[in-house]
């Protein structure tokens, strides 16, 4: 894999870590590696196998395409659509549809 393609990816799961609100060693603990190694990953120095994918996309609440969606050219559907299927996932977590309701209602 390309030198280019692992820094966009390191960076993408560093962005996806931070809008969850892991720590670099919260999240290394959560997804059961290294703290180094997921800092390696992160600066695009090192790659990770696919259960540890797998594992991410699970702390991460995203789908394994998510991560690899390195560019903001997002139209408006797709923001929408995204939006939707956040919501269909939370709906169960009472805190977390809380949180979401909240904050649409201070958002308006």
């Amino acid at each position: 894999m390309s030198k280019d393609i692992n820094k966009k990816l390191g960076k993408r799961i560093k962005e996806l870590r931070k809008i969850k609100g892991f720590s670099q060693e919260k999240f290394a603990e959560a997804i059961d590696i290294a703290t180094n190694s997921l800092s390696l990953i992160e600066t695009g120095n090192g790659f990770m196998t696919l259960a540890t994918l797998d594992r991410m996309c699970k702390a991460l609440e995203v789908e394994p395409y998510e991560i690899f969606k390195f560019h903001e050219d997002v139209n408006t559907q797709e923001m929408y659509e995204y939006l939707k299927r956040k919501v269909e996932f939370i709906k169960e977590d009472e805190a977390k549809l809380r949180s979401a309701y909240s904050f649409f209602q201070n958002l308006i």
